[in-house]
Formats: C-alpha cells, structure tokens, sequence
C-alpha cells in the first residue's frame, strides 16, 4: 500500500470517528444553555412568556438604573389616560437638577419639553430626568413611587418594592427580581409598542452635550432593539435586553456582572442560545374555537369554547410535531354564562409529561332559558 492509499485511509478513519463520537457531543455542547457569572439572569420567549434559561430568578436584587423601565411604564400610562401630554412644559426643581450620577443636563427653573425629557430618561438614563418627570406627573416624587408600587402589584411583580424614580440604590427598600423585570419589560413591548421605539435609539444630545445609549448591544447585534442598562457599586452592571428575528422576540435580563462588556457578552450568549435551542410558534389565533360543548338550561344549546387571545408555544426545536393537546373540563357548562367564564383547560403533552396548560374559556354570552327550557333540560341532564 503505498503512502497516498495510507493517508486517505487515515482520513477516512478520522472522520468516521469525528462523525461518531464527536459531533453528538459537539450537538449536546450546542443545544445546552449557558453558564454565566452573573448573580442573576432570565430569558424568557415574548409571545408564550416560557422561561428559557434562569439563574436566581427569584431572588431579590438591587435594579439600579432598570428601575427606569417602571418609571416610563408609569409616564406611558398617565399619557394613554390623556393626565398628561407629551407636549408639556417640565419644570426642573431643585432637587431635579442636584441629583448625582447619570444626568441629561437639564437646568434648574428651567421648562424642559416632556418629550425630550422621555429621550433623557430612556437613552442617556438621566436621573435628573427621571425625578424631574416623576414631580409633573404626581407632584412629588414619593407620590409618584407610590404609582410605581401599584403599577407593580397589579403587573405581578410580586417580589418588587420601589423607593425612588431613579433606581438610586436604598438597600432592603429598593428591590426587585429579575423574573419580575422580565414581566415588566415584556409589559413595555406589548402595552406601549409607539414608545417602545425609542429604546432602539443609539444617542441623544441635549445643552450641547452628546451622550450614547448605554446598551452597546444596539451596535452589536441589528436584532436587538431595546431595552435598558443599569449600574451601581453594589448591583454591578445590569442590561435587559430584548432582540427580534424573524418572528420570534426574546427577552433577556442580566443583572450582577462584573463589567460593561460583561453584561454584553452575557445578554448575547442567552439570545444565541434561545434562538439556536428553540422555536415560537403560534398554536390558535385569538377567538379560535376549540370545541362547542352542549349547555343546560340556557336561551342556546350550545357554547363555543376555546381562546381569547392569540396562543404562542416556545419549545425545543424540531418538537412541535410531537405535542398533543387535549381539554379537560372542570364542570357541566350551565346558563347563565359569560364571556370569557373559565369552562376547563387546554392540557398540551410531549408523551407522557405536561408541557403547557392554559385555560380555556366561552367565547360568548348565553343567558338563562325560560321555564321549559329549565325544566326539560334539567331532566335531560339527569340522564346524559
């Protein structure tokens, strides 16, 4: 056998053995979620809200500068509620204008449009600018952080307490956790998508002064568009980020990194890894009928049944087709009924494990029958 033959065959040899033993590994290597050295990360799908990758989800951390997603959330409120507009003239206070660390610039007794204000908080993360809204909105800062609190309870950030607008750093009363920032931040996105854009832009300039946004993922990856950093001593460098491709939005949220660019790398080391593991797909469209079950002593017999609104699933890729789904009601559907009333569940499997269950509700109002529709039904229903 000559030299050529020789090499060929160990070549051949080598690639038999990479193809064997080597690529599943390499395929396991891919598909498995990152660790990182943060205290605390989260991603999670936007549309199915399915938690992808967690660390210490739920445990409690400083937010810093994150806190200024609620304090916008609570601005876009009173703007949808027309208390306020963006056309109003801001005073700054005192107060507004000696805050420390990150600032738009704004001067004291000066009347700041609230629409440049809103890019101050959001791309230069201006604390000044955040106290100086909170004041036009409720009067007083304190006043506005008691709308934060509320805003959180009913979002169901049940492990957040706010102190400031700002997210200056106030141990054991100024907390959140970062399943409760997912939340948040996903409430961002849907709620408000005409705001939302903003959080995409890269700098802003205001008194002469140029800032940067300080998400440097907005430079690194088109696909993200959002959302917002935060940094004190004691909570290191925090990002929430969120990213769109093709369908799919991701929402990460990073909080404890030790640099900048750590907090970078992480966000995208989650995002490449959620859309490299999993796929989003819708499953029903909103109002989609399930099934019409029968309906006893009501003014019709029967009730479609199914989902409100549109219902996302995020599962490992190439697995969608192994999903079956079945509905288990939770009692007899009699009249009167509402809207909207839970009648069972959708329960969706993979085999034998559960993957998912969602409720499943009437999609319309049936009122009570009259007296013979009652008293025949009433006999029928003893016998069916």
């Amino acid at each position: 056998m000559n030299k050529s033959s020789q090499s060929l065959i160990k070549k051949l040899i080598a690639t038999a053995f990479f193809l064997l033993f080597c690529m599943p590994l390499l395929a396991t290597a891919l598909t498995l979620p990152p660790e990182l050295g943060a205290r605390s990360y989260l991603l999670i799908d936007f549309h199915s809200n399915n938690i992808l990758v967690s660390k210490n989800a739920g445990k409690k951390i400083e937010p810093a500068s994150i806190t200024k997603l609620m304090t916008a959330y609570v601005i876009y409120k009173e703007l949808a509620k027309g208390t306020i507009d963006k056309r109003d003239l801001v005073l700054i206070s005192e107060k507004a204008w000696r805050k420390k660390g990150s600032r738009m610039f704004v001067e004291a007794n000066k009347k700041v449009p609230m629409e440049r204000l809103m890019s101050g908080l959001i791309i230069q993360s201006g604390n000044d600018a955040a106290i100086a809204l909170a004041e036009h909105v409720a009067g007083t800062e304190g006043n506005f952080v008691q709308k934060m609190n509320e805003e959180a309870k009913r979002l169901g950030m049940n492990n957040t307490q706010f102190n400031n607008a700002t997210g200056w750093p106030d141990k054991g009363k100024h907390y959140s956790t970062v399943e409760d920032i997912a939340l948040l931040a996903r409430a961002v996105i849907k709620e408000f998508p005409e705001h939302y854009k903003l959080y995409s832009q890269k700098e802003y300039s205001y008194n002469g002064i140029k800032q940067y946004n300080r998400n440097k993922l907005l430079w690194l990856d088109p696909t993200v568009d959002g959302i917002k950093t935060g940094h004190t001593e004691s909570a290191g460098y925090c990002l929430v980020s969120s990213a769109k491709r093709d369908n799919m939005r991701l929402i990460s949220v990073v909080v404890g990194a030790n640099s900048a660019k750590e907090r970078s790398d992480y966000s995208q080391q989650l995002m490449e890894y959620g859309y490299r593991a999993y796929e989003t797909n819708k499953l029903y469209k909103s109002g989609a009928v399930l099934e019409n079950v029968r309906v006893w002593k009501g003014s019709e017999k029967v009730l479609p049944i199914g989902i409100l609104d549109d219902y996302y699933i995020t599962v490992p890729k190439g697995t969608l087709a192994n999903l079956e789904g079945s509905i288990e009601y939770i009692s007899d559907a009699d009249a009167p009924i509402k809207r909207g009333d839970v009648m069972g569940k959708l329960i969706i499997k993979e085999g034998e494990k559960v993957v998912l269950e969602h409720p499943v509700v009437a999609l319309t109002d049936i009122s009570g029958g009259g007296v013979w529709r009652k008293m025949t039904d009433g006999l029928q229903k003893v016998f069916h």
